[in-house]
């Protein structure tokens, strides 16, 4: 049985980006977002230090999004606000 993987979304990705530029968009809007491509026991230290440094609360931090690629390797996007109020 052929195991299931989600296509490539690396062409659409660079395609949304160029758009968003052409039309002055910031290309990151109201958040500092910054990805990070690391094994799984090293990216939960990463979270864990981004969560330490911008407390949830005031930074509205969070893992805005992750995957799982080859090997025990995790590729995840870290969010939050560029100031606390």
């Amino acid at each position: 049985m052929a195991k299931f993987r989600p296509p490539p979304l690396d062409g659409l990705k660079r395609r949304m980006d160029r758009h968003r530029l052409e039309k002055g968009e910031k290309p990151s809007g109201l958040f500092v977002r910054e990805t990070f491509t690391m094994s799984r026991q090293d990216a939960r230290v990463k979270a864990r230090e981004w969560f330490d440094a911008f407390p949830k609360a005031a930074y509205w931090t969070e893992v805005e999004s992750w995957r799982q690629l080859e090997g025990d390797k995790i590729e995840f996007t870290m969010r939050r606000l560029p100031t606390a109020d």
